[in-house]
């Protein structure tokens, strides 16, 4: 590997889209390593990537385990550059009948999980004097939608801790943004009814589901030259569904 090959690090890089994010990172030149929590996942990634990355396990409740593999990553690999915090988990339910359970479950992996990636990656990107993260949030941060109260509480904090980070680190030349995707075309709509799929699509300016693409676009241009001026910011990708 050559030595001025960015590493990108990309959570979630299985499927959907944090697999397009893997691959268009990689299509421009780095080299990623992606995330999957189980070890058919990790290989799936290493499988897709090739020579220009590789998959790992990594589950994000656990800090000790997050700063093992993170040492393990920057030892064989160097330090991560860039880093896309794409990882999720959703549990459902109106809060009336939400458990406490189903709540911390969605805070812990979708907003304490990228404290808890963040913050070991800071020091090798502040070294450098050169960094870029960006933080998937959702269009339901800002919409927010019936049934998802602990799924849209930790997107919009992940738009609270994107602001916020930009700010602490910027003067180090380290970008920090966050990318909102609104319906898009992954597993989780395919379960929807299609009473349900044509209800979104209604509702959407462009009149269709975004794909996958779509989202790694705007990621790519984000840890890319073109994007160096940008920090701070959430970019929404939702055909306009929302605007705001």
């Amino acid at each position: 590997m050559s030595e001025d090959r960015k590493i990108a690090l990309v959570t979630g890089a299985s499927r959907g889209i944090g697999k397009a994010i893997a691959g268009n990172l990689a299509a421009d030149g780095m080299f990623v390593v992606g995330t999957a929590t189980r070890p058919e996942g990790a290989a799936a990634v290493a499988d897709e990537l090739g020579a220009d990355g590789t998959g790992v396990v990594l589950r994000l409740e656990d800090e000790a385990v997050v700063g093992k593999t993170v040492a393990e990553i920057q030892s064989r690999y160097g330090a991560p550059l860039v880093l896309v915090n794409n990882a999720g988990v959703t549990r459902d339910n109106l809060l009336l009948r939400m458990t406490a359970e189903q709540w911390s479950d969605v805070l812990d992996a979708n907003l304490t999980g990228i404290y808890r990636l963040t913050r070991p990656l800071l020091r090798g990107m502040m070294r450098a004097r050169w960094g870029r993260i960006v933080n998937l949030s959702s269009v339901v941060g800002r919409m927010g939608n019936a049934g998802q109260a602990n799924y849209a509480a930790t997107k919009a904090g992940i738009e609270g801790f994107t602001r916020s980070l930009a700010q602490e680190i910027g003067s180090r030349g380290i970008t920090v943004n966050a990318v909102a995707p609104g319906f898009i075309d992954t597993d989780m709509t395919r379960g929807l009814t299609d009473s349900q799929r044509q209800t979104m699509i209604d509702r959407t300016a462009l009149g269709r589901i975004g794909t996958v693409e779509d989202v790694a676009g705007v990621v790519a241009f984000l840890v890319g030259e073109a994007g160096a001026y940008i920090t701070g910011e959430t970019v929404h990708v939702n055909g306009g569904l929302y605007a705001g």
